[in-house]
């Protein structure tokens, strides 16, 4: 009978046969899904000769949920999420206008899943706009829930941003607001808290997988005490907490500045392992990094809150829309999502399984049409048939 994954003394507990929430998406969602299923399925199959199961549960948010509910994101989807701990997505519609500002911050931030995590790497074949792309093997660590994104603004001429700005210059003296007649205004926090645990996981993930350096990417030269403070806190949680390491030089912290980092992931990106970000310079470098292996086609994404064990795995590219329902979108992103999935419930066979037969079918020559260029391009289906055969 199958069972929730459950989150005990800090450790995942997944039975044989594990129920796991899915949403299909918006778009080109409904290509991807359903092909990638078979995939994972057989995969799964494969690895543990029917010994383990996944049942999958579809729980629904964005436009299909509003088709039938008018929520775009109900209160019954986040609570089957919450109570199943994991869940697996396709990429979802924000609507314009007044409401939510956007699905995946709103999933992100109802189940607090502090850290973005997306590991970058070649495949070889792929077509990659650098000389040596397969010098490109970085996990990215966006902390995922503060900064910017936290979607605290006024807007220029309304009385609530003449309300803020008073205060700032009054109350707090700050002239150097260049223009506050028309002046919109933002916030950004960055806490003690959001950094540290978020720069904890990228240390810890680095050790597990036997990675020695952890870089802190920040632009704390102009922003001191909230960039500043996010690189100045890394610091101080290494030195608490992992001194040992350290010592042993089984860990190398550093840091750089954002647009260094931007530059040296083009220029030498053999220098990094595992990089811990702020969530905006996290959301730069997650594209721009995937850019250089192939595009967000074929880049994996997870939001994981490592203290109680709740994650979201996602395909990272958009819906899609001019190419929904006509069989032409690339599975990749969310297959390889599937499989950091499969990892974090500790069923890395089937993981592997699953990325061998995406590289066997791309060094074949094996794409679909956002990577195929001039050449003969596979279908969604067709792709997904042959992953299976090279299972």
């Amino acid at each position: 009978m199958a069972e929730k994954v459950t989150f005990k003394n800090g450790k995942l507990h997944v039975p044989a046969d594990p129920i796991i929430p899915y949403i299909e998406g918006d778009g080109v969602g409904q290509d991807i899904w359903q092909n990638a299923q078979l995939v994972f399925d057989r995969a799964v199959e494969k690895a543990y000769k029917g010994s383990r199961k996944i049942e999958w549960l579809e729980v629904l948010a964005g436009k299909k949920a509003f088709s039938q509910s008018g929520v775009w994101l109900p209160d019954a989807s986040l609570e089957v999420i919450k109570s199943h701990l994991l869940a697996i997505k396709g990429p979802l519609e924000t609507p314009v206008g007044g409401g939510i500002r956007s699905l995946n911050v709103a999933l992100r931030q109802e189940l607090d899943l502090f850290a973005c995590v997306r590991p970058v790497r070649y495949f070889q074949g792929v077509p990659s706009p650098l000389k040596h792309p397969e010098k490109t093997d970085i996990t990215i660590f966006r902390e995922n829930t503060e900064d910017i994104y936290a979607g605290i603004e006024w807007e220029a001429g309304s009385s609530q941003v003449q309300k803020v700005i008073e205060f700032l210059q009054t109350q707090m003296q700050v002239q150097k607001i260049r223009f506050p007649e028309s002046s919109s205004i933002g916030i950004k926090p960055i806490s003690i808290e959001g950094s540290k645990r978020l720069i904890r996981s990228a240390i810890d993930y680095a050790l597990a997988k036997g990675l020695r350096k952890v870089t802190l990417v920040h632009k704390g030269n102009i922003q001191k005490f909230t960039e500043g403070g996010f690189r100045k806190w890394g610091y101080e949680l290494a030195q608490e907490e992992y001194a040992a390491e350290l010592e042993k030089g089984r860990l190398v912290v550093d840091d750089i500045i954002a647009d260094n980092f931007l530059q040296q992931i083009l220029l030498n990106p053999e220098r990094f392992d595992v990089v811990a970000l702020t969530n905006l310079n996290g959301d730069y470098a997650s594209d721009a990094l995937a850019a250089q292996v192939g595009g967000i086609g074929i880049s994996p994404g997870a939001n994981i809150n490592y203290q109680t064990g709740h994650a979201i795995f996602e395909a990272t590219h958009g819906t899609a829309p001019d190419i929904t329902g006509q069989d032409k979108a690339n599975p990749c992103s969310l297959l390889l999502s599937g499989c950091m999935l499969f990892e974090y419930i500790g069923w890395k066979e089937a993981a592997d399984l699953i990325t061998a037969a995406i590289e066997k079918s791309f060094a074949a020559g094996c794409f679909t049409a956002d990577l195929a260029g001039e050449a003969p391009s596979y279908s969604t289906s067709e792709f997904a048939q042959v992953l299976i055969e090279n299972l």
